[in-house]
């Protein structure tokens, strides 16, 4: 009998949630400039966390993996047409249309926090800025879509699949269950993204109090 078991590791979704509060965060942010060094932060925390899934797609347990779940287009079809009649097909890891929109999430991710560390840089050609808009924009229609489609399968098949990425465990056999849940990388990827912000921060403060002291140097001598 089928019953929960370890499907998604530890990496893979501190990266999920991760990844949405980064985007979350920068795109809140993104209009006010006293809020500017949180938006820098948070897009590199994006852009760092996109790396670090594209290495945990080749190096990652059979879930994360994208040999195990990258879509042909006769899936994505066939997943539709099921969809509609309301008897989708249940897959353990990622369907076909679910994974469709998390490569559109990555690549277009990418494409957004790139050209906006280029913009910061003050490198590139002009058309970077409206690149990057709009591909934020765009980021936050495919997570909507995206929670939509989570909402959708979880109702069809009875399955609550928020609470899979945040346990890791779906209705499966044995024999399809992941053996390890990878709670080392995990940690260091944790402690990356908090050494990250830390020193984002920190520096900040520091040239602030610096500029501050010379500030207040100038004064005295005057």
């Amino acid at each position: 009998m089928p019953e929960r078991r370890l499907i998604w590791d530890m990496p893979t979704r501190v990266f999920h949630w991760s990844l949405a509060l980064s985007f979350l965060g920068a795109y809140l942010s993104g209009e006010s400039e006293r809020w500017a060094l949180v938006h820098l932060t948070c897009g590199y925390t994006f852009l760092g966390l996109i790396i670090f899934r594209l290495i945990w797609g080749v190096a990652g347990t059979r879930y994360a993996r994208f040999t195990e779940f990258v879509p042909s287009p006769s899936s994505v079809l066939k997943y539709l047409a099921g969809l509609v009649k309301r008897r989708p097909t249940h897959y353990i890891g990622h369907n076909p249309l679910g994974a469709l929109g998390i490569l559109a999430i990555l690549l277009l991710g990418l494409i957004c926090a790139v050209s906006g560390w280029l913009i910061n840089a003050e490198v590139g050609p002009f058309w970077l800025e409206p690149v990057h808009l709009i591909s934020a924009d765009i980021l936050v229609g495919l997570v909507l879509a995206h929670i939509a489609g989570v909402l959708i399968t979880s109702y069809l098949h009875r399955e609550n699949l928020i609470k899979a990425m945040l346990d890791g465990k779906k209705q499966a056999e044995a024999a399809q269950a992941i053996p390890q849940k990878r709670p080392l990388i995990a940690f260091l990827l944790l402690i990356c993204m908090v050494a990250f912000w830390l020193w984002s921060f920190s520096a900040t403060l520091f040239s602030s109090t610096v500029e501050t002291s010379v500030v207040i140097s100038d004064e005295k001598t005057k």
